[in-house]
């Protein structure tokens, strides 16, 4: 933890809570879900939910990071791939997965590189969206803390979707 402490709190959430749990701590069967309703249709969330071009534009809890790079291919094992790194340079990582199930504009499941699961479904309420991510907990960290950082991704995206 010493490394971490000229980084903010949000920002030491991102990187240890969200993306580099070590794969020894993935013992926890421990379900986490986020959700938020967007005010857009089901087809433009989609759309910004997988296309690196907009994935670069919100994949990030606060304004201290940013997504620079993404690639997606969107198909059964298929590979998600983002970059994150500090906005001032002093730290970045990956974050990939690869796909299990992709049903389109309905759900799409991976696994993180680290073997944890990720499902997210989109739930078509008309003119809104309903966005829930359910992904396992590692054991490092308090639940509270893991199921903030992906909250704060969540709320990231439903600003940029809604204003773009």
């Amino acid at each position: 933890m010493i490394a971490f402490e000229t980084f903010n709190f949000e920002i030491f959430i991102i990187f240890d809570l969200i993306h580099f749990p070590l794969k020894s701590t993935i013992m926890n069967t421990t379900k986490i879900t986020v959700e938020k309703t967007i005010n857009a249709d089901s087809k433009k969330v989609w759309d910004y939910w997988n296309q690196p071009e907009h994935i670069t534009n919100w994949n990030f809890a606060n304004y201290d990071w940013c997504c620079p790079k993404a690639s997606n291919d969107l198909q059964v094992g298929g590979k998600l791939f983002t970059r994150m790194e500090a906005t001032d340079g002093s730290f970045g990582f990956n974050f990939e997965g690869i796909y299990d199930e992709i049903v389109p504009q309905k759900k799409i499941s991976y696994k993180i590189t680290d073997g944890r699961n990720v499902t997210t479904t989109f739930e078509n309420l008309g003119e809104k969206t309903k966005v829930t991510t359910v992904f396992d907990a590692e054991n490092s960290n308090p639940i509270e803390m893991q199921r903030a950082g992906w909250q704060a991704i969540l709320d990231n995206f439903k600003r940029y979707t809604e204003n773009n």
